[in-house]
């Protein structure tokens, strides 16, 4: 009979020792996680005014051609008398930065079978200068004109001195904001506000603001639109805005 027992009695000191193993690992677990009925989570956000400080110009270059050489050649020709317009327009050739550069067939659908119809070289172009000089703007987009290169869109942007300051002071403002509202609430509760357990950065909004995008239609018609926009185009404050969560103990 004791042979037939010493099974169970294994069986029962390892349960009792996995058993007591678990609340140890749950207390020391427990030891170090803060007690939720003593801490504050609080979403604090702010808004702060940017002025641009800077002018992105995008370019398109596409060209067709019976062989991908001949497209290329094509494209090559547009994109040099691109940089010579941006030269006397009172720029650097290094000035004009290239996005992509592309060349494919040129395919289509004739029913239910594909065909191509030559090559297609596409060269996607950016020139970057400060608002202080965008009295040239105009002159940028009649040099993407009169060189066929179609002006695809323009925004007033930051640079990235300028995006790391704003982020800075609107991430600090947001961050006042959730230590006044962590306060208040914990007032309300006749508490205080303890020591700062964790925070989130949950959002700093930034994104170029688009002054103009091309609509697809033909290259003249891009232009004035272009032009058009240019004219009314002017520096202007812009919103930014940063959240934060944070966490506190509260006592």
């Amino acid at each position: 009979m004791k042979k037939e027992n010493n099974p169970i009695v294994i069986t029962s000191i390892i349960a009792g020792a996995i058993l007591l193993i678990a609340v140890l690992v749950l207390v020391t677990v427990n030891s170090f996680l803060p007690v939720s009925k003593n801490v504050i989570t609080v979403q604090g956000s702010a808004t702060v005014h940017a002025t641009p400080d800077l002018i992105t110009v995008y370019y398109n270059i596409r060209t067709n051609g019976s062989t991908s050489a001949i497209a290329k050649d094509a494209n090559t020709v547009i994109f040099n008398q691109l940089k010579n317009l941006i030269v006397t327009a009172g720029f650097s050739e290094d000035d004009l930065k290239t996005e992509s550069y592309n060349i494919y067939p040129n395919t289509y659908w004739d029913g239910s079978k594909q065909k191509q119809d030559g090559y297609v070289a596409t060269h996607s172009l950016k020139l970057e200068f400060s608002t202080e000089e965008i009295e040239k703007l105009s002159a940028i987009i009649d040099a993407g004109a009169n060189a066929g290169a179609r002006v695809s869109s323009f925004n007033f942007e930051l640079t990235p001195k300028a995006q790391n300051a704003y982020k800075a002071e609107a991430l600090k403002l947001a961050s006042e904001d959730a230590q006044t509202k962590a306060d208040a609430v914990a007032s309300g509760f006749d508490k205080k506000t303890g020591k700062l357990i964790s925070v989130q950065i949950s959002e700093f909004g930034y994104y170029p603001w688009n002054m103009y995008s091309s609509k697809g239609g033909s290259m003249a018609e891009d232009s004035v639109g272009a032009r058009e926009a240019a004219i009314q185009m002017t520096p202007s404050e812009q919103e930014i805005s940063g959240s934060v969560s944070a966490t506190f103990s509260i006592q």
